[in-house]
């Protein structure tokens, strides 16, 4: 493959990448403004597949698979390009329904705890 051929392929990447954050950010607003967040983790551009991960207060929170299932239904609509998304909090198979059995904790804007340090808090939201 071309030098041109590849600048072409992550052109074409880049654009979609954005688009999807712009989709995020337009559609599902209140993700960021109840304290989560939502990174791209990966776009398949042969497959038209991608993987996004609510993090922050998405982990645990009882409206998050919700949320999923309006993400995976409306993004394949609105771009054209996606055929498939996968969409999680991290918390699946972590025991119990609702992910509680062990791992991680949702998290809560302005929440602090003595042991926090080293904790992962989830992706960071592009936006």
């Amino acid at each position: 493959m071309s030098t041109d051929a590849q600048d072409t392929d992550g052109d074409a990447e880049d654009d979609l990448r954005e688009r999807v954050t712009n989709f995020l950010r337009r559609n599902f607003p209140q993700i960021q403004m109840h304290g989560g967040s939502a990174a791209i983790q990966h776009i398949d551009m042969e497959t038209g597949e991608v993987s996004i991960q609510l993090g922050g207060a998405c982990s645990g929170c009882g409206i998050s698979p919700m949320t999923i299932q309006a993400i995976k239904s409306r993004m394949v609509k609105e771009i054209p390009e996606i055929t498939k998304v996968h969409a999680d909090t991290g918390m699946e198979g972590m025991g119990g329904e609702g992910g509680h059995g062990g791992g991680m904790e949702p998290s809560f804007p302005g929440e602090t705890s003595d042991d926090s340090e080293g904790r992962d808090e989830g992706p960071q939201a592009p936006f």
